[in-house]
């Protein structure tokens, strides 16, 4: 079987499947694939950017069992004018609820960005408040838990209002808009993420 890969910019308010559930929209709205091509791991509804499709199990495998590590990074704009303090609790980790249990996350990058990000408008684009920033975060991680982007920036005081997934590892959306999608072939996509040249 050969094998296709392809990056997406995942629009916002779109599941992460190619079926709708309770009406709503769905990467099959928005890209064409041979039907045994399948996203590799998800973005929430309400996040935006890279997602992998393929029909690589090996693939899917490398990039979803937790005994392998890959840097993910999220351009994430929050609420209110997050301090140095907030960004070094993100660094270290902050405890956050999934299902019930309380979980450390790991330590990551944070960092604010100096300048906003050049990514495409939105819509609905998010609530703007006349006297309240929304500055650009980045956040690195290695780990993927439920929402754990959000659970994170909350713990620190600084809810989410837009969450757009930049890169993994070095494979990045560059200039693609929402609902665009770009074939790329196998070296290219283990060269930039798992560093494998020898393909």
């Amino acid at each position: 079987m050969m094998h296709q890969y392809y990056i997406i910019y995942k629009p916002y308010l779109v599941l992460s499947q190619f079926s709708s559930t309770d009406g709503k929209q769905c990467l099959a709205d928005f890209f064409k694939v041979p039907k045994n091509v399948y996203p590799i791991g998800r973005l929430d509804y309400d996040s935006e950017g890279l997602l992998l499709l393929s029909n690589d199990a090996s693939l899917n495998h490398r990039l979803l069992h937790p005994s392998f590590k890959h840097n993910r990074t999220y351009w994430v704009q929050v609420d209110g004018a997050i301090t140095a303090s907030a960004i070094a609790q993100l660094q270290q980790g902050v405890a956050i609820n999934i299902d019930g249990k309380m979980h450390r996350t790991l330590p990551c990058l944070a960092e604010i960005m100096p300048t906003e990000p050049i990514v495409p408008e939105r819509f609905p684009p998010i609530r703007v408040r006349q006297h309240i920033p929304a500055p650009w975060v980045s956040l690195t991680l290695q780990e993927g838990k439920n929402r754990q982007v959000r659970k994170m920036t909350a713990q620190v005081g600084f809810p989410t209002l837009r969450l757009v997934r930049y890169s993994i590892e070095q494979l990045n959306i560059g200039q693609l808009q929402p609902g665009q999608m770009l074939e790329i072939s196998k070296k290219t996509i283990y060269k930039k993420i798992f560093h494998d040249s020898t393909l």
